[in-house]
């Protein structure tokens, strides 16, 4: 806590418990921005609302947050508000006037914070006067009188109202605020800003999850090309290409999924969700970081960047519609693996193998019904009935279990049909040796299932096959058959 004497204007001699205490809502109550908020949620609902976004913008800013207001759908329970704030004004609340003053639109703010049930007024943007900095200064000192109140905020543009506030209160402040603001009057309280950084940015990309791109590899091994230098500078550069447009789209995801995140026991401490993230960076980084790999994809070959544009559309088109199409979305999840896979072929040249294809399809399509299964086991074990922002019920899980082991096992089907094939024949020397390969995926497959029935399997299957020492063994089993086999 920073403390330290007002400057020269003596305060109006009142009792601590006559001075309201306003507290600002963006930033400082809620980890979050309220407008951005209500922007996302406009959009989440109906996309097509962009084009009219520039039309409200024309009337202002206060008539831009109005018009959001009135069509956002804001799930105020499980908004980021701040614990340590919320502490203090429950402490205060019953013995001092709170009042609630933000920029952000009347409407929206009276409804996000009336759960809370702390505040004694609401002050705030009113369609016509959009209520920041000076204005807000302005009004609070004609409804309170010049140093008639005291102020909690977190923001520079907050200045304005502390030079006319008898008390200072600097919430998740950018470095040097607090001494600025103690110098036009006292501050009687600093919390300072919590997370946040590159560590959560880090964790907003979800560079972990670069392990899927690694299926554009497959089109090198498949083709026997990986002592190829050329071939091999190819498809590294398009497992980067594909990891920065993946990132955008995981940012731009998370921004859209706010509300069904939020309840989510694990996905609520994402960066965003958790309000560990200003949203409104994400909404820049987020297309910046997708147009970024769509010129570099157009560097390594046209064709990629075309492979790369398609994943990207049908991404964008799964977290805004299909995500919460049953069935759609298990159907659309394994066809961007499956995009992954052909923009491994065009990068480095090689032909479209109808059994790579066909084998990755299945495959993929039981991992996503996987995923699927195990986020509805979750809420089953948490007492739910229905995912959040999906069309999915606890009452599937039998149906998923069933569906997904089943196109499991039609991939190693898949797999023995290509084993007798010419294609196969051509590429390997010792063919038959490949079938020790069927029973390898048959167990694997078993295997995933037997986890998540269990409760145990992680949110994203790939990443688990990845990390699960079991199945690592079982990729290394392959690899040395696939080896035996040339």
């Amino acid at each position: 806590m920073l403390e330290q004497a007002a400057p020269s204007i003596d305060a109006p001699a009142r009792r601590p418990a006559e001075v309201p205490l306003c507290v600002d809502l963006d930033g400082t109550l809620l980890k979050s921005d309220l407008m951005v908020e209500t922007l996302l949620s406009v959009l989440a609902a109906a996309p097509w609302r962009v084009f009219l976004l520039p039309l409200w913008l024309l009337g202002g800013k206060a008539r831009f947050k109005r018009e959001l207001a009135q069509r956002a759908q804001v799930d105020a329970e499980h908004l980021p508000w701040d614990a340590r704030v919320l502490e203090r004004l429950r402490a205060q609340h019953g013995r001092r006037r709170l009042v609630l003053c933000t920029a952000a639109d009347q409407q929206a703010a009276e409804a996000a914070t009336a759960h809370l049930q702390l505040f004694d007024e609401v002050i705030a943007s009113d369609g016509e006067r959009n209520l920041a900095g000076a204005r807000k200064g302005e009004a609070l000192s004609a409804r309170f009188g010049e140093r008639g109140f005291d102020y909690a905020g977190n923001a520079r543009v907050d200045l304005a109202v502390w030079k006319q506030a008898r008390r200072a209160w600097v919430v998740n402040a950018p470095s040097g605020l607090a001494a600025s603001a103690a110098r036009t009057t006292e501050v009687e309280l600093e919390l300072p800003r919590e997370g946040g950084g590159m560590k959560a940015w880090m964790r907003a990309l979800r560079l972990h999850q670069w392990l899927k791109n690694l299926l554009v590899f497959l089109p090198l091994l498949a083709s026997h090309r990986f002592v190829d230098p050329t071939a091999v500078l190819q498809a590294i550069g398009a497992f980067l290409v594909f990891g920065l447009c993946a990132s955008g789209v995981y940012l731009l995801n998370d921004l859209l999924d706010l509300p069904a995140d939020r309840r989510h026991p694990r996905k609520r401490l994402r960066p965003f969700a958790a309000g560990s993230l200003p949203l409104a960076p994400g909404l820049v980084v987020a297309p910046l970081l997708s147009l970024a790999a769509l010129v570099a994809a157009w560097w390594i070959a046209p064709m990629l960047a075309a492979v790369l544009f398609g994943y990207y559309l049908c991404t964008l088109v799964y977290s805004l519609i299909l995500k919460k199409r049953v069935m759609i979305d298990v159907v659309v999840l394994a066809g961007l693996y499956t995009l992954r896979i052909i923009g491994g072929a065009v990068a480095i040249g090689a032909g479209l193998s109808f059994w790579l294809l066909a084998f990755s399809m299945f495959l993929f399509l039981s991992l996503a019904m996987l995923k699927r299964y195990t986020e509805l086991a979750t809420l089953l074990a948490d007492g739910r009935g229905a995912a959040s922002g999906r069309g999915y019920r606890v009452e599937d899980l039998p149906l998923l279990q069933s569906l997904g082991s089943s196109a499991g096992y039609l991939a190693v089907l898949v797999l023995a049909l290509y084993i007798n094939s010419p294609e196969s024949l051509a590429l390997y020397d010792r063919p038959k040796v490949l079938w020790l390969l069927c029973p390898l995926l048959l167990y694997w497959m078993s295997w995933v299932w037997v986890v998540a029935h269990r409760g145990r399997m992680h949110d994203d299957p790939v990443v688990f096959a990845v990390t699960d020492p079991v199945s690592r063994w079982v990729m290394l089993a392959c690899a040395l058959v696939a080896f035996g086999a040339t």
